[in-house]
């Protein structure tokens, strides 16, 4: 069970996925151990996600992951991911911010569309 100490009540991963996109920084830590679990918590996050729906990480993403494990190469593989993700969620904020100023503000479902079609492009990427 996750307790936020901010709003004094326990949460769900739901509640969790919430806090993440919208931008809350926040480590989430075992109340007796004081262990840091934030990697752990966000991965179930992304393993919820990614049961329940089409999935951002396709079955031969996750093998080569796996494969970087233990590798020399783990560390270059991490930063470049990162690197990568951190790019790509720029470039994304940016076609928004342009795309608000050509579209009219009521076109909430063109800019939805819009998205789809580039993650559709960045999981064409990864294959």
């Amino acid at each position: 069970r996750l307790y936020d100490t901010e709003l004094s009540k326990y949460i769900t991963l739901e509640d969790v996925r919430r806090l993440v996109r919208d931008g809350v920084d926040f480590v989430v830590r075992d109340s007796q151990t004081d262990e840091d679990l934030t990697r752990s918590i966000l991965l179930q996050v992304i393993a919820e996600q990614e049961a329940g729906g089409e999935p951002i990480f396709t079955t031969p993403v996750l093998m080569q992951i796996i494969r970087f494990y233990g590798d020399a190469v783990q560390g270059l593989a991490a930063d470049f991911l990162q690197r990568s993700l951190l790019a790509f969620g720029r470039q994304q904020q940016l076609f928004r911010r342009q795309l608000e100023d050509l579209v009219p503000k009521d076109a909430v479902g063109t800019v939805a569309d819009l998205t789809q079609q580039n993650l559709a492009l960045w999981r064409d990427m990864q294959n």
